[in-house]
């Protein structure tokens, strides 16, 4: 059975997320429906991150497989193992809308799978400090002026391994998990007006990342000092200076920018 990895840009405005749903566009459920219309066959697509709706991916990583490659006829079966990789990716994003994009496709060992053979998780966070005519759907335009040192040295407390039950929410689509995350390094910095906040880690928590950049903010505006904020990692129970439904940034900001592998 051929099994292909599948390099994927996408911007996630328009859909409710990278799972399918039922009654909602999804990223993956597009994918599948292109996928099976080029190879005229089922096909079964997994992702390595769940992104939520109207999140957006640079670097999206899935495997493709073909579920009952053994009872397609002979022509269909040669058809589907000669098709080039290139074909492939052309094929696909002709059937694509446009703001889905497939940047690659290469074969890959049969047990390949996309969530748990990764890694590693990259995700980018982009804040912008002024008024854009272009970027709305694409940034967090914060209004007030944000100390970018104090968030700096907030962002920086982040690495290491904590208890982030403070910035994150259930997920009802997965059984209860543990809220402990080993975060490999956490910056943020400037790039003309926008601020860049960009975490690595093996796997992140439901609304992880929006919680803590909107959290980053109240540090930056003033509202929350770097040792209150620091003090939610490492006692998680005490009251809490921040509201996390409040705090929780918006969407449109928020990229998968890259997954890890081994190889």
């Amino acid at each position: 059975m051929r099994t292909l990895r599948l390099t994927i840009e996408y911007d996630g405005t328009r859909y409710s997320g990278w799972q399918e749903q039922t009654n909602a566009k999804s990223i993956s459920g597009e994918i599948r429906r292109a996928a099976e219309e080029f190879f005229e066959r089922p096909v079964e697509i997994g992702g390595a991150g769940r992104t939520d709706a109207g999140v957006h991916a640079l670097e999206q990583v899935a495997h493709l497989r073909f579920p009952r490659w053994g009872s397609s006829p002979p022509r269909i079966r040669e058809r589907l193992s000669n098709l080039a990789p290139r074909e492939i990716v052309h094929g696909i994003n002709d059937r694509l809308p446009s703001d889905i994009n497939l940047l690659a496709v290469a074969d890959t060992p049969p047990g390949f799978h996309a969530r748990h053979d990764a890694i590693s998780r990259s995700y980018l966070y982009r804040i912008s400090t002024r008024r854009s005519a272009f970027e709305k759907r694409h940034v967090w335009w914060v209004r007030d002026r944000l100390q970018l040192p104090a968030m700096a040295e907030a962002a920086a407390r982040l690495t290491g391994r904590h208890d982030f039950s403070a910035f994150c929410e259930r997920d009802p689509r997965r059984d209860e998990q543990s809220t402990i995350v080993h975060i490999d390094s956490a910056t943020i910095v400037r790039d003309d007006h926008l601020l860049l906040f960009r975490l690595v880690a093996s796997h992140f928590l439901w609304k992880m990342v929006r919680r803590l950049t909107g959290s980053l903010v109240e540090v930056g505006r003033g509202n929350v000092t770097v040792e209150q904020f620091a003090r939610l990692l490492d006692a998680p129970g005490e009251p809490n200076p921040l509201l996390p439904a409040k705090v929780t940034a918006p969407p449109s900001g928020l990229f998968l920018e890259r997954i890890g592998y081994r190889s």
